[in-house]
């Protein structure tokens, strides 16, 4: 008899993943008839705008997009990315070199580590964060040093905190401004710091910037306008927030020739590129940023606007995110996350996430995702307000 199958010892190291336990959770209360208000997972709930469904729909029909499609992305998407680049940010980028196409920045994300560390190495790693980057640099056979995220520093890692000792090991620092789940910020000083102690100690940055355009305010800087980043960062986008793509899976990587040319030899021995009409779709996307991103990001801060105002009134002391569409809530006395969010799934039909499935310094805060109309918000913090927490 074969003996039972047994999973990887990396597997078997990782925590079951956030969001398809959160999934499982929600499908089993609708399965019971409860009207459940979905607040946990980030995908947005309006549909991607017409110009892009349309370009789609243009560019299937071409029979010559329907084979593989070019590992390194098409130049016309490439050429776009670039031109986004440069009005949005003032970068100069080689669309040859310092661009390249991913399916979605989590693909990204997931593949970096594989081509910056070796067995050994440390990866500093915020807390709490998107789990993919705990369980990718684990896959890589690195080290993670938990970097928590301060909330007096405005949810930024206290780089000065990180022992002299663990600079020295570190090959990779992952970073996410605009942040998940905190919905922290970064200022150019923050990132030029950053990529001044990379320089130093000679380790590559991460920076995921999937929530850059997700902002209600001031538009967030991209760490490669920091002097020398080219040199030490890789910075992750994507489509799947600021155009409400998720389902799509297109984002791209920016940054210095070396790591693009090192992230895009893993891919090449993984995946076969981005089906090219959906490329061409986020050509049109990018190339009408200015007309498309806005009433997304006015739909968000009313969302965000009307939440807050709503949950203050019950009491709770809740700080107003800068970007994203997460609120970020400290646990009322006497719960942890986990507690908390199954109380408000088992007694409110809310779904929330807990803080502790984004690391373990989390665990007095729940994350809201503000991706359901403001009717069903402010209803669902009208039946938390029923509850004696």
């Amino acid at each position: 008899m074969a003996e039972p199958f047994v999973k990887s010892q990396r597997l078997q190291k990782l925590p079951p993943y956030l969001f398809a336990e959160i999934d499982r959770k929600k499908k089993a209360a609708i399965a019971a008839g409860r009207d459940v208000i979905n607040l946990g997972v980030g995908d947005p709930d309006r549909p991607t705008p017409g110009p892009i469904v349309e370009s789609l729909q243009k560019h299937v029909e071409n029979p010559a997009f329907h084979q593989y499609a070019l590992d390194q992305g098409s130049p016309e998407l490439r050429a776009s990315i670039a031109a986004f680049c440069k009005k949005r940010y003032g970068l100069d980028l080689d669309p040859e070199t310092e661009i390249l196409p991913l399916i979605g920045s989590k693909e990204g994300l997931a593949h970096f580590p594989l081509a910056v560390l070796n067995p050994g190495d440390i990866s500093l790693v915020p807390d709490p964060c998107y789990p993919v980057y705990r369980s990718a640099s684990q896959f890589a056979g690195a080290d993670v040093y938990t970097m928590p995220l301060e909330a007096g520093l405005g949810f930024r890692p206290d780089l000065d905190a990180v022992p002299a000792d663990v600079y020295a090991l570190a090959r990779l620092m992952f970073l996410n401004f605009p942040n998940n789940p905190t919905g922290g910020v970064a200022d150019p000083a923050y990132f030029e710091k950053v990529v001044g102690l990379a320089r130093t100690h000679g380790f590559i940055v991460a920076q995921d910037a999937a929530y850059n355009e997700m902002y209600f305010d001031k538009a967030p800087p991209s760490i490669l306008q920091a002097p020398g980043a080219k040199e030490v960062a890789v910075e992750f986008h994507s489509l799947s927030k600021t155009f409400n793509m998720t389902g799509w899976r297109v984002g791209f990587a920016i940054g210095g020739e070396p790591m693009i040319s090192a992230l895009k030899q893993v891919k090449a021995n993984c995946d076969s590129g981005i089906f090219t009409a959906i490329q061409f779709a986020a050509r049109t996307a990018l190339d009408r940023y200015d007309e498309l991103t806005p009433p997304i990001r006015a739909l968000y801060k009313e969302r965000r606007d009307a939440f807050l105002a709503a949950i203050r009134k019950l009491g709770w002391d809740v700080p107003t995110p800068e970007a994203t569409f997460y609120v970020w809530i400290p646990c009322p006395k006497g719960y942890a996350s986990s507690a908390l969010c199954a109380r408000l799934l088992e007694e409110a039909s809310v779904v929330t996430t807990p803080g502790l499935g984004f690391g373990r310094t989390a665990d007095g805060y729940i994350r809201v995702a503000l991706t359901v109309e403001t009717p069903r918000l402010l209803e669902a913090v009208e039946r938390i307000g029923k509850l004696s927490l």
